[in-house]
């Protein structure tokens, strides 16, 4: 019977284990950036990686302007691709084939829109 105990204890113990682990992704979005200077504008860099670093989840954002991509690292037991690109749209900026949130685009900077 303890040697029982034991096998079902040491079991619990190791099946926690292993659902504590987080597993990361990252997802690479295209967007449209207009601005030149994207990772100094307030409108764009800065704003894009604020919003998504106050998303739960995630733990790195790199903007590429020159490609047009947005690269995400985030836990898949916290967020999801679709809270991702969301969140980005919010920004006003597309991700993927979710449009950016024309409210949030009114408020981006001229050098941010497409007729700059």
């Amino acid at each position: 019977m303890k040697q029982l105990l034991s096998v079902l204890l040491l079991s619990f113990i190791f099946s926690s284990s292993i659902a504590q682990t987080k597993k990361t992704e990252t997802i690479v979005i295209k967007t449209k950036i207009y601005c030149n200077h994207c990772l100094q504008c307030g409108s764009c860099g800065p704003n894009i990686k604020e919003a998504m670093l106050g998303l739960d989840g995630i733990i790195k954002v790199d903007i590429n302007p020159k490609e047009n991509t947005i690269a995400v690292t985030y836990k898949t037991s916290k967020t999801t691709p679709d809270k991702i690109r969301k969140t980005i749209s919010e920004t006003g900026f597309d991700a993927d084939d979710v449009k950016a949130s024309p409210v949030a685009y009114e408020k981006l900077d001229g050098c941010c829109k497409a007729n700059n």
